[in-house]
Order: C-alpha cells, then structure tokens, then sequence
C-alpha cells in the first residue's frame, strides 16, 4: 500500500472517530428459552454516553490518528506499522484509568472497528508450523475470553495473531455472575475473574461468523489469485489466521452434553477448531465433567454430533478440550488416558487457577472468588503443561495457555511441549505493541539455539 493510500485510510479513520464519538458498550442479552426471544434479548441496546475516561481516550485516539497522517508521508510501510504499533503504548495508562470490564469492552470495540494497528510485515519464517493440515503464520494466538462473542475477529487477526479463539459461546444468551467481576492485581501482572461465561449465545454469535464466513468466500472467488495446491493450507476459514470457536454450557442447564452438542451443530462450520471448555471455576459444577467416566462420555458425544454432519473435502473441525491448572496426578492421568484413547485432536493447558500462588496471595483482592490468571498462573501451568506431555507421549497437540507475556515465555511452553501459545492477560496490560516485540523475542530464542523451525522446538527440554 502506498503511502498516499495509507493517508487516506487514516483520513477516514479519523472522520469516524468523530463521527462515532467513542465506542460504547453493550450490556449482555438475558437468557431466553427460545430461540427467537434469545435472539431478540440479544439485540443491541441504546445505553448512556461513555464517562469522561472514555472520552479521553477517544481524544486520545483522535490524537494518535492525527499523528500518523502526519507521519506516513515520510515513512515506508514497514517503519509506518512498527510505528503505529509502538504508538499504541501511549493509550494504555489510559486504559488503566477505566473500569477493568468497561476498559476491555472498549479494547473489543475498537478491534471490531478497525481502531487497532494492522500488521502488514511478515513474521519471521522460523515462526511458521503445520498443525491439523494447517499452515499457521505464527504459534502465538490470543485465548478465549477476549471476544466472547466473535465481535473483534477481523482485527484481532490482523493485529499479528497466529490464531484467535472466541467464546466461551452458550446455547441460550446468560449475563454471567453479577459487577463488579474483574479485578487487577497490576502488581502482580495479573487479573482475578469470575464472569461465568457472560455470551450474547450461540445465535448472535453464528450470524456474525456467518457474515464474515460469506464476506471471506466473496473476496476468495472475486480474487485473481490461481488457489494453492498445497495441501496444507494456507489460514483458515476467518481468513489469514485460524479460528478458534470455544463451547461453553449454561449456567442452568442440566445436560452439558446437550448444550455442547448444540454449539457443534451450530457453529463447528465457521470454526477451523472447536474446544470444549470444562475448565471455568466461575460455573458451577462445570469442573466435575474433567472426571475420566465424566469426560469419555462427554467427548464422545460431541465427537459423534460433530461426526454425523455433512463435511466437505476439508473434514471437520479439530476438536480440543480446555482444562483446569488446579489437577491431582490421578485427573490428569485420566484426562491422558481419555484423549488418547478417544485420539482427541488436542488439549490447552490451561484455564485459570482457583489456587492464590505467590505473590497474589499478598494482595487484598486475592481472596475474591474467580480464577486467576497472568503471570503467577505462568509455572503452575507450565508444570501441567509438562506432565501432559509425558503422560501422552507427545502424540497430541498442545496449547499453553497461562502467564504469557514475553517470547522468552512462549519458548519455555514450547520447550515444555506446547505446539502452540496462547495469551491474555499480558494483552490487557501490554496491548498490541505486545505482539510483535513476543514473535521477535521468540524467533531470536529459536534462532540463538540452532532451531531451524518452531516446530523443531516442541518438546525440546525431553530429549
């Protein structure tokens, strides 16, 4: 893109911005027994203006707009996105100063409106791996929890991600636990949660993948580009990266199965992989389904549900399940026997910790009920991480997911077995500017160490 071209994106980004006025929330829909009147609470509702942080930042915002079109014309492309990402750090004292939820409704918005840098560099090819026969850029990928409701895909995805994982998507749309329900430990580099597995629902969220899925096909059949023969191949079905979709269960529902089912049969066409969430510690009961009778005959369920569908020359879906850090020897030995046994396509590792491992356990708010997650989450995680990998002998992709916020801790779950990485928490403190300098930290560790490829590394602290 020229410089001129790069102008004029900014000179509209600038005209909505003033346009808009800043972005505003949307409460989440109220649980409904149908499907119509899921769909109806799920529509978006007119609220108050945002409160004068929000303004700000939206000055802010309007500032760094006017910046860059002052900046572009001398710049190449390449030093114009380092820029653009780097400047984003100016933005994050303020949304420090918000809300924690307010402030991550505000980061969902301005992804889902293009108020987010777009990567346009290349990663570093010794980032690049095959996994599920397919290609990914890069093994980073932002965790479920982030866009819930598959708001943000297109622009979470073109900030650098390898892969993004929305959800946890209920059948029925539920408000989760009540406010406040995030609190930070910035201390610590942490955050405690308990929403509950707050969705807009399955509904609201398939007519958004829907949208996207036929807005991909139109520019793929509209392109002059010749397909690849390749085999593996190249990004997914949201686009260049791949898409994750996480299954959640209602709060209410009495048959877990069913529900998880339902978001198979629902959404599994948009989703390059589908992960069943039974790690939350925020829905009750929800951890007991990690038992290994509990488990078989939940996976085989979905399995069969997902199975019996009409597939096309690509297959279906990989199917993974998310587990909890907080696991006895004896769970995740049954776990490993369970997804061997079933040849379940993967397992992340993992969700939050209901536990308080220093140093959060110093902090007045350690003792809120929720999960834990950021840095004191990262060994406990990578301990299970390590043991998963033994007990499957390496046979089964891995995600590490828990304490990330650094490429030198990507390369230790790497090293520890994960095939791939994922974050969260570091995003919130760190924003964008967090993603390249984690692909560019990991590529020089890959390359201080002799590795010719990532995937080279998987494992390596075993032989």
């Amino acid at each position: 893109m020229s410089s001129s071209a790069v102008a004029r994106v900014w000179r509209r980004s600038l005209r909505d911005v003033l346009l808009r006025g800043g972005a505003s929330a949307r409460p989440a829909s109220t649980a409904s027994a149908s499907g119509a009147a899921a769909e109806a609470a799920a529509a978006p509702k007119k609220v108050p203006p945002p409160p004068r942080k929000g303004r700000l930042l939206t000055g802010a915002l309007i500032g760094l707009a006017i910046g860059g079109g002052a900046y572009v014309s001398t710049a190449d492309e390449a030093k114009f996105c380092g820029w653009l990402f780097k400047s984003t750090e100016l933005v994050n004292p303020l949304f420090a100063m918000l809300d924690a939820e307010f402030a991550h409704r505000l980061a969902v918005k301005a992804a889902a409106h293009g108020f987010v840098p777009r990567e346009k560099r290349p990663d570093p090819p010794v980032l690049g791996l095959e996994v599920w026969g397919r290609k990914f850029a890069n093994p980073i990928g932002l965790a479920a929890g982030f866009d819930k409701n598959a708001e943000a895909v297109e622009g979470l995805l073109g900030m650098g991600f390898g892969f993004v994982e929305v959800g946890s998507v209920t059948p029925l749309p539920q408000e989760g636990n009540p406010k406040p329900r995030i609190f930070r430990l910035r201390e610590h580099g942490a955050v405690i949660n308990r929403c509950g597995f707050n969705s807009e629902g399955i509904v609201v969220v398939a007519k958004r993948l829907g949208a996207q899925h036929g807005k991909r096909k139109m520019e793929e059949t509209s392109s002059s580009t010749s397909p690849s023969t390749s085999d593996i191949k190249q990004g997914g079905k949201a686009g260049p990266g791949i898409l994750g979709v996480n299954l959640g269960k209602n709060k209410t529902s009495e048959d877990a199965a069913a529900d998880y089912v339902q978001g198979v049969h629902t959404l599994s066409q948009y989703a390059d992989y589908l992960v069943i969430n039974i790690s939350s510690p925020n829905t009750p009961g929800l951890r007991k389904l990690q038992g290994r009778k509990q488990l078989k005959d939940l996976v085989k369920k979905v399995q069969a549900a997902r199975d019996e569908m009409q597939w096309a020359e690509d297959g279906p879906p990989p199917l993974l399940v998310k587990i909890a850090p907080d696991l006895s020897k004896q769970d995740l030995e049954d776990i490993a026997a369970v997804a061997l046994a079933l040849r379940l396509d993967g397992l992340i590792i993992s969700n939050t910790t209901v536990s308080r491992p220093p140093p959060a356990d110093t902090h007045p708010l350690a003792q809120e009920t929720g999960g834990l997650s950021g840095k004191p989450l990262f060994d406990l995680s990578t301990n299970i991480l390590r043991e998963m990998y033994i007990l499957t002998r390496g046979k089964i992709p891995l995600i590490g997911c828990g304490g990330v916020s650094s490429g030198e801790d990507a390369y230790k779950k790497i090293r520890s077995g994960a095939t791939l990485v994922q974050l969260y928490t570091a995003l919130a403190y760190g924003g964008p500017a967090l993603i390249p300098r984690i692909k560019a930290e990991l590529a020089e560790r890959l390359d201080r160490d002799g590795f010719k490829s990532v995937q080279e590394a998987i494992g390596a602290d075993f032989r």
